[in-house]
């Protein structure tokens, strides 16, 4: 019989939803929020004094024409030895000026944040490919990102500030999907330790903001110049005059940084909203899409989350897998996989083409996009098939794909706009489904945010969904919303007040067997007692309303007075309604550990009360040991299953 399960015979729990105070915050005197994206990244501060003041940072060097460089591509590039090299701008412009014999031996890496949301066991261990096809950790990758953010904004604060900044002055911040399970978010935690941001005994220093929750935040700030109304402007072109409605953001340059005031007060948009007013953020990333339902309670403004966070891998990469696809059925997969492996400088230089004309789709656009091909890619499919590109082209059953003299894949609007259609389809089929909901009936707003957001032929779609429901807002500077809007978070992380929990949390446990209500198959008679086996304890139910600081308690034993550790396994479930274990949807997520040493009583009983918090981005324990009332090691760990 294993230990945890000795343990869950010596005790019956008793459920009881105690809510706590949280410990006083700890000061800090800048806020620095990283924006960790799946296609571009940044960072954001603003000092604890001049909290009305978010600066963004300086311009990245590189950059492509007509995108906006305020964030830079989450790309990183490792020396053939395994050692960091660069991020960014520069870790592709590197890259890309390697001679292909070289840079097949450099580790070049781009998009990888994914993994996190798709990897279904994800652990320390985890492993991402680089371009050249070869293995790292996935840990190692992220903690470099990191110490590169922390690297920047350190010395931006000690140029800012003239002299050099101490990182035990910083809260540090680092946005996450809101619909990653735990352990991607345990996951971003431990790479924040790898890398030097924050240190395990220093744990406070670091929050996880939810993506669309900081975007959320910063929409309460918005004034009416800072933002487009989609339900009142027309387009032209194919194109919502995006720029044109907006006044120039006040912009306050120093010292090279870029400066957002943001109101004290809040915003005029905001003035519009009463008493219990919902409404939608909708955050359209690289990667995932991500909503979130909230209510306003007035008059502090605090934000109270009605539905959980739903949402999925619906980002704008979805496209270029969609023109991946193409050029298969063009070129063969055989080809495209040969030459992104031999030539993989020259395939990230086909996607940056693809990304610039991907920007220019729009719904009523009617003059073709034109998309360069590499030279490489034209030399090396002529001694790959034996034949030329234009010959590919025409002989595949693409006709909405051609050939220019100019050495480009010339796609019709139509065809650039299919590439688009799966992606789009995805978010609408979500946001009808959401709308459905009881909980998302009468929504006043829908803000659109993120860069995908951007996107003509997205906010047409979700135009056309709603049908003038609600009111679809864009804030200004809609790719820069979560990164302002996470330093607010930061400043502030008790603004959201009420979340809805997304799973269903538990343990295992003995119960006293009921005759008629208990399968047979799961008694277990131990010292003539009669108990039933598998019974799911329920913290917290998915879809469950949890306030900040509230606390799941439960008291616990040790089987034996010289136990050290105590072990339970925690087991979650898409389900609201689970009554055991062993139930299908249910699975062991994580473990929560009770480190009981040097905490020795002469109590004849020793109980470990257990606290748990379920109520903030990341579910926390905290223990004490009741006879003696000294405080026990807690912790709850996600990733090592």
């Amino acid at each position: 019989m294993s230990l945890s399960c000795q343990i869950n015979l010596y005790i019956l729990f008793v459920q009881q939803n105690n809510t706590e105070q949280v410990q006083s915050e700890p000061s800090f005197v800048v806020v620095v929020a990283i924006d960790f994206g799946t296609t571009s990244s940044g960072y954001a501060y603003a000092f604890t004094k001049e909290p009305e003041c978010i600066h963004t940072m300086r311009r990245w060097e590189g950059g492509d024409p007509g995108v906006s460089n305020q964030k830079t591509p989450t790309t990183i590039l490792l020396t053939p030895d395994r050692k960091f090299h660069s991020f960014g701008y520069a870790a592709r412009d590197f890259y890309h000026d390697l001679d292909p014999s070289e840079s097949k031996h450099w580790l070049y890496l781009e998009k990888f944040k994914m993994k996190l949301h798709t990897t279904a066991n994800l652990s320390i261990d985890t492993d991402l490919h680089a371009a050249n096809g070869k293995r790292v950790k996935a840990l190692d990758i992220f903690a470099y990102a990191l110490a590169f953010f922390k690297e920047q904004a350190l010395k931006e604060l000690s140029d800012q500030t003239g002299s050099e900044f101490d990182n035990n002055d910083v809260r540090w911040v680092i946005t996450v999907p809101a619909i990653w399970k735990m352990p991607a978010k345990q996951f971003m935690r431990e790479a924040a330790y790898k890398s030097g941001l924050v240190s395990r005994e220093n744990a406070e220093q670091l929050i996880i903001a939810l993506e669309p929750e900081a975007a959320s935040i910063y929409c309460r700030k918005l004034r009416l110049h800072q933002m487009v109304d989609l339900g009142t402007h027309t387009t032209q072109n194919g194109f919502t005059q995006f720029h044109a409605f907006f006044t120039r953001e006040h912009v306050r340059r120093n010292r090279q940084s870029r400066t957002f005031l943001v109101e004290n007060v809040i915003g005029e948009l905001w003035s519009e909203l009463e008493e219990g007013d919902r409404y939608v953020v909708v955050d359209c990333g690289g990667g995932t899409v991500d909503l979130t339902v909230h209510q306003i309670r007035l008059p502090e403004g605090h934000l109270k989350e009605l539905y959980k966070a739903s949402g999925g891998p619906y980002g704008s990469i979805g496209i270029d897998y969609e023109f991946e696809k193409l050029l298969c059925r063009i070129f063969g997969q055989d080809f495209i996989d040969q030459f992104k492996i031999k030539r993989p400088a020259a395939w990230v230089d086909l996607m940056i083409a693809f990304e610039s004309r991907k920007r220019a789709a729009a719904p009523e656009r009617t003059n073709p996009l034109n998309i360069n091909l590499p030279f490489s890619f034209i030399d090396y499919y002529k001694k790959f098939r034996g034949h030329s590109v234009e010959h590919a082209l025409r002989k595949s059953n693409v006709d909405f794909v051609k050939w220019s003299s100019q050495g480009m894949l010339r796609m019709s609007p139509d065809a650039m706009n299919s590439l688009f259609k799966p992606t789009i389809d995805h978010i609408i089929q979500h946001l009808t489904e959401l709308f459905e909901k009881p909980e998302v009936s009468n929504i006043k707003f829908l803000f659109l945010v993120g860069g995908f957001a951007e996107s003509p032929l997205l906010q047409q779609a979700v135009q056309n969904m709603l049908q003038g429901r609600s009111r679809i807002i864009i804030p200004h500077d809609v790719g820069l919303t979560i990164l302002k809007g996470a330093v607010l978070f930061g400043l502030d992380p008790s603004v959201i007040k009420v979340r809805r929990s997304p799973l269903t949390y538990g343990v295992g446990v003995l119960n006293r067997f009921v005759e008629g209500k208990h399968p047979a198959e799961k008694l277990l008679v131990k010292d003539g007692t009669r108990w039933c086996t598998d019974v799911f304890d329920t913290f917290i139910a998915a879809d469950q309303s949890v306030a900040l600081g509230e606390m799941v308690k439960r008291s616990y034993t040790p089987a034996k007075p010289s136990q050290q550790v105590i072990v339970i396994h925690v087991y979650c479930s898409e389900k609201e309604i689970v009554g055991f274990i062993s139930e299908p949807g249910v699975k062991k997520c994580g473990t929560l550990r009770l480190d009981v040493s040097g905490t020795e009583s002469t109590a004849p009983r020793r109980e470990i009360q257990t606290l748990m918090q379920f109520g903030d981005t990341e579910i926390r324990a905290m223990a004490v040991d009741v006879s003696t009332g000294r405080t026990v090691k807690a912790s709850i760990d996600f990733l090592s299953h």
